[in-house]
């Protein structure tokens, strides 16, 4: 299953980037936005415009459901 897309950053410039009310007020968090065609951008807050990695939305919500689910706890 391919999880990930190629889209240049300057295709990512139109979208509506968010970040965790968690965030850290240095600024050094990552934003996610949606892009219309349903595939979700992930990119450092310091460095836009610019790269992103970029996943189907079937890939970022396994992500997430594994973040949930503690997959990654390593405590």
């Amino acid at each position: 299953m391919r999880t990930s897309v190629h889209c240049p950053a300057a295709h990512l410039g139109g979208l509506a980037w968010r970040k965790s009310s968690y965030s850290s007020p240095q600024g050094e968090c990552v934003e996610v936005a949606v892009a219309p065609s349903g595939h979700v951008a992930v990119r450092d807050s310091k460095q836009h415009p610019g790269p992103a990695l970029v996943f189907t939305r079937a890939a970022w919500q396994a992500f997430c459901d594994a973040i949930k689910a503690g997959s990654f706890d390593h405590t």
